[in-house]
């Protein structure tokens, strides 16, 4: 089934939408929230979440592209998750390294008043990620994005760990430098 067809059943309110999806998406949905949470049980219950949220989203929202619309409905449950298992102090992990290599560079917004900056920040980096030549690109969505160990992206790439680490430094140092040329005090 097609992701237009099972947006359709979402549509028609038909509860076989989420078997479906579930049975598209699950391994892909999985995969991000496990790299996040480090738990394939709480993996599990973020992707669960996130197809009831779909159930409750769709209508009146129609992604095109319904892979990247549960992707980011789970992996923001997924850090959502994260965060409350850190006041525990359950231990680091990868999802906190990317977010800690990142942070260095953007300070997220304290409150509701910076969305409209936190938008424009996010299509700045958008714009820089286009920029770049298609490794780099998806170097930095596997690790930022998708939280993925240095170490898995390198097998998976077939690069080496410390040309991975590399490269990661220098794009993160050339997104510093975009975002000071429009604006952005970091």
């Amino acid at each position: 089934m097609n992701d237009k067809e099972i947006v359709k059943l979402f549509f028609d309110r038909d509860e076989a939408a989420i078997k479906a999806a579930d049975e598209q998406y699950k391994s892909y949905l999985i995969k991000i929230a496990q790299n996040i949470t480090g738990s394939r049980e709480d993996a599990e219950e973020c992707v669960n979440d996130a197809l009831l949220k779909a159930w409750e989203s769709i209508p009146p929202q129609s992604p095109e592209l319904l892979s990247a619309y549960l992707g980011k409905l789970t992996r923001n449950l997924a850090i959502n998750r994260r965060k409350l298992l850190l006041t525990e102090k359950r231990g680091g992990g990868e999802a906190e390294s990317s977010f800690e290599e990142l942070s260095k560079i953007i300070k997220s917004g304290e409150n509701v008043e910076q969305e409209l900056d936190r938008r424009e920040l996010a299509a700045e980096i958008s714009a820089f990620l286009n920029e770049l030549p298609e490794l780099k690109q998806k170097m930095f969505v596997r690790r930022y994005w998708y939280c993925e160990s240095v170490k898995t992206i390198a097998a998976e790439m077939c690069l080496s760990e410390t040309h991975v680490s590399v490269t990661l430094h220098r794009v993160r140092e050339k997104l510093r430098i975009h975002l000071r040329k429009r604006g952005y005090n970091l």
